[in-house]
Parts: C-alpha cells; sequence; structure tokens
C-alpha cells in the first residue's frame, strides 16, 4: 500500500508533551523525527479517508512513538488506530506511551537509568549506551587482529576501568591473563612526582604482550609513569587502551594505541566514572553540569 511523507523540516509541535520529549531525547543523544510519516488507514475507492501520523520516529531503533494523555476517550480511539496500523503494515514496530512511560522505554533500549531523578548532576548524554558498546567491540577486533595467536596480559588502572575492562575482555577472544592496578597521588614535583602506586599486578609480565587499560587519559602524567613503572617488569611489548583520550589536556609526551573516543574537556560521569563516588553505573558517559564540574575542582 502507499504511505505518504510528511516534510520533516522544524515544525511547531502540537502539545506540550511532545517538545517535552523531544528535550528527553535530546539529552540522551537520540536521534528522531517528529511526524516523518503518515499511514492511510482507511480508504473510500482511491480516496484516503483516514490517515495516522505518528507522533515520533527514532530511526536508530526503527521504531515510531505515538504519545497519549491519561483521557480515557483519547486512549482509546488511538488504540483502535493503532491496531489498524498493525494489521495494514504488519513490519512497522509502533508504541503508544504515556509520557511518564518514556523513561522506562529508553533504559528497556539501553539509553537511560530507569528513573531520570537519579540524574540531578548530569547536563546532557555525550556517548549513549549503544554508542559505548559499538565501540568497545570495535576496540576488542582491533587487539584481537594486532595480538592473533599470541597470549596477552591485559591490565586495568582501578577505579574507573572496571566497566571497560570488562567489557572490552569480552571481544578480545584471546588467550589472556587479567589483573589490576591502582595508584594514588600526592604533592610532589616532577611526571613522576605526584603518583605512587598503592597496588601493583600480581600476573608475571616478564617476556608477554602487555594491553594496559585505562578509562580516560587526559595530562598523560599518571600514564607515563605507569608505562615506566611496568617496563620495569621486561614485558616483551606494552600498549596502551584507553576508552576516552583528552587529547586537549596533554601534558606528558605519551601514545595511546587504542582510543575510543577523544571527548570535548569536560568533567564525565558515568560507565565506570564518578563524581564523589557517585554515577559510575549510568549505563551512558555523561557531562557534568557546569557549576557541580567547576565545584569538584576539575
Amino acid at each position: 500500500m502507499p504511505h505518504y511523507d510528511v516534510p520533516t523540516g522544524h515544525r511547531p509541535f502540537s502539545h506540550s508533551s511532545e517538545e517535552e520529549v523531544a528535550r528527553i531525547l535530546d539529552f540522551y543523544g537520540l536521534k528522531w523525527l517528529y511526524e516523518p510519516r503518515s499511514f492511510p488507514l482507511r480508504w473510500d475507492g482511491d480516496r484516503v479517508t483516514e490517515m495516522f501520523s505518528p507522533d515520533f520516529y527514532l530511526p536508530e531503533l526503527d521504531l515510531y512513538l505515538e504519545l497519549t494523555t491519561m483521557k480515557q476517550s483519547l486512549v482509546t480511539a488511538k488504540n483502535r488506530k493503532l491496531r489498524r496500523l498493525r494489521e495494514l503494515y504488519p513490519d512497522v514496530n509502533i508504541r503508544l506511551l504515556y509520557r511518564r512511560d518514556i523513561y522506562r522505554l529508553l533504559a528497556k533500549y539501553g539509553f537511560g537509568p530507569l528513573v531520570h531523578g537519579e540524574l540531578p548532576l548530569v547536563e546532557k548524554v555525550l556517548f549513549t549506551r549503544p554508542e559505548i558498546e559499538k565501540r568497545v567491540a570495535e576496540l576488542g577486533a582491533a587487539i584481537t587482529k594486532d595480538y592473533a595467536g599470541q597470549e596477552i596480559v591485559l591490565i586495568g588502572v582501578l577505579r574507573g576501568v572496571f566497566c571497560f575492562m570488562a567489557d572490552l575482555m569480552r571481544y578480545v577472544p584471546l588467550s589472556m591473563t587479567v589483573d589490576f592496578m591502582s595508584v594514588s597521588y600526592y604533592s610532589g614535583a616532577g611526571i613522576q612526582g605526584g603518583v605512587h602506586v598503592t597496588k601493583g599486578p600480581d600476573v608475571e609480565m616478564q617476556g608477554k604482550h602487555v594491553v594496559l587499560v585505562e578509562d580516560i587519559v587526559d595530562t598523560g602524567m599518571t600514564l607515563h609513569y605507569l608505562l615506566a613503572y611496568l617496563g620495569e617488569r621486561n614485558p616483551a611489548s606494552v600498549k596502551v587502551c584507553a576508552l576516552l583520550d583528552k587529547r586537549v589536556r596533554r601534558i606528558a609526551d605519551v601514545q595511546v594505541d587504542y582510543v575510543g573516543f577523544a571527548p570535548p574537556d569536560e568533567f564525565l560521569v558515568g560507565y565506570g566514572l564518578d563524581y564523589l563516588g557517585r554515577y559510575r553505573n549510568l549505563p551512558f558517559i555523561g557531562i557534568l553540569r557546569p557549576k557541580e564540574a567547576q565545584e569538584s575542582g576539575e
């Protein structure tokens, strides 16, 4: 059956709830189109007598959304149209939602937590969960290709790396050993003066190929120290895999061999990154609101 496309240029929303949902979708970095398509539902001969234009289309999910209110008569009418649409267009994926349901829907598809109230300090989502999953898989494939047929040692730097490390190793189907190390910081001069290893790796590294995994590299000073520390254990090689590389803040000359994303110079939380010990469990990486970022001393 034919369909009728509606121009997708900017148009005012027909209801304030639609504008609110659009802001939520923007917050989570999810692409959307407003009423991009109209579906004919009934005809009188060749003349279309009834059409249905869902409020939103989410291309990344191939999903149409139709919003409704608590008014039962409207819900009943929209459910009738949806049943008709599904009969005529069985391949079309469409959901009828109350405004309150949008967060649960996004949580289901991995774009946000179940309860929006848990995000008072997040200004916007920078990298969504699907984007992170895709990039981590690509990093794992690159490491697998470079070390094909060899055994590697994966060393993670705690604490923020644990989410990234757990996901990355699942995409590296090689023989490997895994360990973690942690560092602390103190006042001191020079590139190595402010870093101290509080927990070194226990695995044997001599003659082994080591991949050092970091959640974020910014100034490079800590990484510079850690590469020297690992080099003293005589590995066959050491490469660095970082989920985030803030090159704009680089001070020490260090090489990052595998880079997930190059974010802007913002204070980031989520996917292992924290603010005062919180927000590590967010499924995405978001930018901390400017006020809180300043207070954190970043």
